[in-house]
């Protein structure tokens, strides 16, 4: 039985289903919206739950992630960490998707 896993299976032209989805978010200018969900979605991973639990809204507007918290000690935390923060989610997509943090 074929393996198609092997290379020597494939075309020269074939490409791996997250090569097209890549290339796909590239070609209809869908890259800069999907990173900015990623990053969205995964905000409890990136800025942990305890903090993203008291997270009343969160987007990306301009290069500049809004976050909306209810408390002033969480809002001073964030604050704080606000270099770190910008990193992490940065790191998290692989490149510079936000270049400031705005805490409201």
């Amino acid at each position: 039985m074929a393996n198609y896993k092997d290379d020597a299976f494939r075309r020269n032209d074939d490409i791996s289903i997250k090569q097209a989805v890549e290339k796909m978010l590239d070609v209809y200018h869908l890259r800069r919206k999907f990173d900015e969900t990623s990053i969205l979605s995964a905000w409890p991973n990136i800025i942990g739950k305890a903090i993203a639990n008291r997270t009343q809204q969160i987007y990306i507007k301009d290069k500049k992630l809004f976050v909306k918290v209810e408390s002033a000690v969480i809002k001073n935390e964030l604050m704080l960490m606000r270099k770190q923060i910008m990193v992490n989610v940065n790191e998290y997509v692989g490149k510079v998707v936000v270049e400031e943090l705005v805490i409201l």
